[in-house]
């Protein structure tokens, strides 16, 4: 009774946390009407300023460092929020301040779906930023990555900072303007996309200058792994940072070392899914190993005389088998030995382990797939495929055999870690998700990391039902197919989250059945996914999708018109090129070029 009086009386903390940072926002609000009334050059110049004010006094450095709110840090807030506003034609709203704010002080923000969640972190990465620490934002994946540094890179840029790309197999991008002459002639001119003196939340197509717009476009350029992680910020994927630091421990040179920055500041997205979910999920550089493989193929033929309880015990929950006494015999008797525990068949005993596990706790189309004669992995958190991984300690061997397919030289650990003993190398940390406050416990357990849930900008009109449980799958998918027959016929947008490629394509099956046309996305290509999801919210739309595909996309209700408009230019470029080469037009050859 006392707490609940004590909690309607002075608010809850997280209540007291937003009403302490809505006083920040004001003052934040109060700089950008000032610094509105500049030119781009002062603008830039006051930037330029307190880069080298910051960088250059190592007690400023610790203070920003530590999460301090200073007068320093409520000016980098608002020149971010003028340069949104000037070069990419965002305003940041309070809630997308407070969101930043929580990002500064190394905490967790709990925002909703479609709250701009990329637009928040350019706040708390441009003002870590200019301690010259170095900042990393990680992304979910390699197309997210590259897409938010070259959207969010006018603001970075304009205000004086490089911002660096990490995409897998080893390419590397800076962002650099489009036209660098077209950009200075902007600067010189004082145009902006946002007119001066506009306050509103949002700016009308009609008020926006195209001119400016054009001026601060900004492009991706290759560049080598450790100039990306030279720029002030940088953005990649969690498994990207990892493997880095994991080669650059096994590099024999400082030269080779492309992590310079060291471990700093970092902001993830989807926090809770990189930090709660995967935080035990190992990342291993392996190497050739001498053992031979054909002893897989022994391992396999007497696995397959073995019976499940009977011989050996699975547990599906800390996915280990092991043999009984029964299945221990058979093998023993059919392998022709004495004793399969003898320390001269260690290996054949450790690649009938490998070969229980293979039949047992992997299944294809849900841990790995089959494809051109490969066992290619499927990661079990984003559905997505991941091409040149391998499993360690003969695994992957024991699953090749066990498909059929050619079996490929077994691999050893050369260096691993954890995506939580990684994240945990950071001085600070900082995360972004739609759901972080069921695990809260274990962020501050954990990682020390306190949650604060962020207020949506407008009131909330989604329902959010509470979970249906069936006694069958089956049942389950019965009733799910009746929703989605129920909802497309009366023209209502559908878009159905699964968590593996088999259950996307189980489902697709019974739509294909009741003849519901759909899309089905299993996040093997992000660009062209983003797309197809973007328009996920036309009328009538069935889309299914596993759990990360086209992630961080906007789905709007009667489709995204940026997605719709390139679709368009799309289909008119390819009729040209068919109309020119009907008619045999020397064009075609130079239009398509």
């Amino acid at each position: 009774m006392i707490e609940w009086l004590l909690k309607k009386i002075i608010g809850t903390k997280n209540e007291r946390e937003i009403k302490r940072l809505r006083k920040v926002v004001e003052k934040i609000n109060q700089k950008e009407k000032e610094l509105d009334e500049l030119t781009n050059k002062e603008v830039i110049a006051i930037s330029k300023e307190l880069f080298q004010k910051i960088s250059q006094e190592e007690s400023l450095k610790d203070e920003i460092s530590k999460g301090r709110i200073t007068e320093e840090v409520i000016l980098a807030f608002a020149l971010v929020k003028e340069a949104g506003k000037r070069t990419i034609g965002l305003r940041f709203f309070d809630v997308q301040l407070i969101g930043g704010l929580v990002l500064h002080e190394g905490k967790i923000a709990e925002m909703k779906t479609g709250e701009g969640k990329t637009l928040v972190a350019t706040s708390a990465a441009y003002v870590n930023a200019l301690t010259d620490r170095g900042v990393h934002v990680v992304t979910v994946n390699d197309y997210l990555a590259r897409r938010d540094a070259q959207w969010m890179g006018p603001i970075y840029r304009f205000l004086g900072l490089e911002v660096g790309v990490i995409n897998s197999d080893y390419s590397s991008y800076r962002v650099e303007w489009v036209d660098e002459d077209l950009f200075k002639k902007a600067v010189e001119e004082d145009l902006r996309v946002w007119p001066k003196g506009y306050f509103e939340e949002i700016l009308p197509s009609e008020k926006i200058n195209v001119e400016a717009k054009k001026a601060f476009f900004t492009k991706l350029v290759s560049c080598d792994r450790r100039s990306a992680y030279q720029a002030h910020i940088t953005y990649g994927t969690n498994n990207e940072f990892g493997f880095d630091y994991l080669r650059d421990n096994m590099s024999f040179s400082l030269d080779d070392i492309v992590q310079v920055k060291g471990h700093h500041y970092a902001i993830i997205d989807e926090v809770d899914s990189i930090l709660i979910d995967e935080a035990r999920v190992p990342l291993i550089i392996s190497g050739p190993s001498q053992m031979d493989t054909s002893i897989y193929y022994k391992a396999d033929q007497a696995v397959r005389r073995l019976k499940a309880g009977e011989d050996y015990t699975v547990d599906e929950k800390n996915r280990t088998v092991q043999l009984k006494e029964e299945g221990i015999k058979k093998l023993e008797e059919f392998l022709g030995i004495e004793n399969l525990y003898d320390i001269k068949y260690i290996d054949l005993l450790h690649a009938i382990y490998q070969s229980l596990k293979a039949h047992e706790l992997f299944k294809r189309d849900v841990h790995y797939i089959v494809k051109d004669g490969e066992v290619l992995i499927v990661d079990e958190f984003t559905g997505r495929v991941l091409p040149g991984r391998r499993w360690s300690d003969g695994l992957h061997q024991a699953i090749e055999v066990k498909e059929g397919v050619p079996i490929q030289q077994e691999n050893q650990t050369l260096a691993s870690i954890t995506f939580q003993n990684y994240f945990r190398l950071y001085q600070k940390l900082a995360g972004m998700t739609g759901t972080a406050e069921t695990e809260a416990l274990e962020f501050k357990e954990i990682y020390g990391l306190d949650v604060v849930v962020v207020p949506t900008h407008k009131p909330m009109r989604r329902k959010d039902l509470p979970d249906m449980v069936f006694k069958t799958k089956k049942e389950k998918w019965e009733e799910v197919v009746k929703q989605i027959e129920k909802e497309h016929s009366r023209g209502r947008p559908i878009l159905v989250g699964t968590i593996s490629i088999e259950d996307s394509e189980h489902l697709s099956k019974l739509l294909k059945e009741r003849g519901i046309p759909h899309n089905v996305l299993n996040a093997k290509h992000h660009e062209k996914e983003a797309e197809i999801i973007a328009q996920a919210g036309r009328l009538g739309a069935v889309t299914i999708s596993t759990n990360m595909a086209g992630r961080g996309t906007d789905i709007l209700l009667g489709g995204n018109p940026e997605y719709l408009a390139k679709e368009i230019l799309r289909k008119r470029v390819k009729f040209r090129r068919r109309l020119l080469r009907k008619s045999g037009s020397p064009l075609c050859k130079k239009h398509t070029e």
